[in-house]
Parts: structure tokens; C-alpha cells; sequence
């Protein structure tokens, strides 16, 4: 028993002194390749969301082509576009989660910041602190994006009940549709800064990596 617990004594003590040995950098070099990792999640959702706007946008073209005697198939139509609706919000959600959960991680460098050595690294520490707001900017940026994103499909839900109403009124759908095409172009406006301040911090990681002599493997 008394060697068990002198293996797992030195085994805790090897773990902090292979931690004391990382340099603060290195230390952050591991909590920013974190982050890509949990972002995997993220990127994931990007291919089927795309697939499922697409065919929304085709049952919308086919669902307007046809007259009020096919109010059958429109209904089907319709129902069809409400299933991929709550689909997209699923992986919206799930986007979201993974989001925050790389904004939860990423927030853990800010005190490995302030350790660098304001004499010894100080142009090290500004790059690294704008690194550091550029991110938080670009989370700032998904929670907009996710906001309009949400509120786009609560009205696309309401477009295709609409569509199911025999008696709704034209002008009724056309300012449905109005009300859509400014939410989601609110989206568009925050994917296109989402995107840029994307490349944005990933160039400035690459300096940071650069600056501090990290190494990056090949599939980095």
C-alpha cells in the first residue's frame, strides 16, 4: 500500500513539474489548439445548414409557382419546410453550445497574458492581448449572428403556417416575407464580420506562434 501511494506522490509531482517547465507561451500555444478542437463541432454544422437553406429555398420557388386548387400539396410543401426548420434550429443550437464552449476555454488565457513579462515580452503581450479581443469580438459577433439567425427562423415558421391558411391574404405574405429578408440580412451582415474577424485572429495567432518560437506541427 506504502508504494502506491509513494507512485501516485510522485507521479502528482512529475505532473507539476512538467507544468512549472512549460513556458507561458507554450501554456497558451495548448489552450488556443484546444479551442480549434472544440470548434470542430462548429464547423460540422456549416454543411448541413447550408443543404437545408438550399432546400428550403427550392420548397419556397415551388410552393409559390402553385394555385390555391393545389392547396393539398401546398400543405405538404409547407410541413415539409416546418421539419427542416426545426432541424436548423437543432444544429443552430448545437453551433451555439460549441461556440460558448470554445469561448469558455479561450477566456482561460487572459491570466497567462498577464503573466507574460511586461520588460521581457512587452510587444509579445500587446499582440498577444489583441489576439485576445479580437476574440472576444468574433463571439461577440456569433451571439448577434445566432440572435437574427433564431429570429429568421421563428418567421420562416410562420410563412409556411401562413401558407397553410386558404384564406390568408397576399399583402399578408409578401410583408411575411419582407420581415424575413431583413432578418436574415442582418445574418449576413454578421456572418461577413464573423469571417473576417475568423482570418483576422487566425493571422494573428500564426504571429503569435511565430513570435514566440512555437513550432507548429505539419497538420497545423
Amino acid at each position: 500500500m506504502k508504494k502506491k501511494i509513494l507512485l501516485i506522490v510522485t507521479m502528482f509531482l512529475l505532473l507539476i513539474l512538467t507544468a512549472c517547465g512549460k513556458s507561458t507561451s507554450e501554456k497558451m500555444y495548448e489552450k488556443l489548439e484546444q479551442v480549434v478542437s472544440i470548434e470542430k463541432g462548429f464547423e460540422e454544422q456549416q454543411e448541413p445548414l447550408v443543404s437545408l437553406e438550399k432546400k428550403e429555398q427550392e420548397i419556397y420557388s415551388e410552393i409559390i409557382t402553385l394555385g390555391l386548387d393545389q392547396m393539398d400539396e401546398i400543405t405538404a410543401l409547407s410541413n415539409e419546410a416546418l421539419e427542416s426548420i426545426e432541424k436548423r434550429k437543432e444544429l443552430m443550437n448545437e453551433e451555439e453550445v460549441s461556440i460558448n464552449q470554445s469561448k469558455e476555454k479561450f477566456e482561460m488565457i487572459k491570466s497567462d497574458i498577464e503573466n507574460l513579462d511586461e520588460e521581457k515580452d512587452k510587444e509579445i503581450k500587446k499582440k498577444a492581448t489583441t489576439l485576445y479581443d479580437t476574440m472576444l469580438e468574433r463571439y461577440e459577433v456569433h451571439g448577434e449572428l445566432y440572435k437574427h439567425y433564431i429570429e429568421g427562423l421563428a418567421l420562416d415558421k410562420k410563412l409556411y403556417e401562413m401558407f397553410k391558411e386558404e384564406n390568408v391574404e397576399m399583402e399578408e405574405l409578401e410583408s411575411q416575407v419582407q420581415k424575413i429578408n431583413e432578418a436574415y440580412e442582418k445574418v449576413y451582415t454578421n456572418n461577413e464580420k464573423f469571417n473576417e474577424l475568423t482570418k483576422k485572429y487566425n493571422e494573428l495567432k500564426l504571429e503569435f506562434y511565430k513570435d514566440t518560437g512555437i513550432k507548429l506541427k505539419e497538420s497545423e
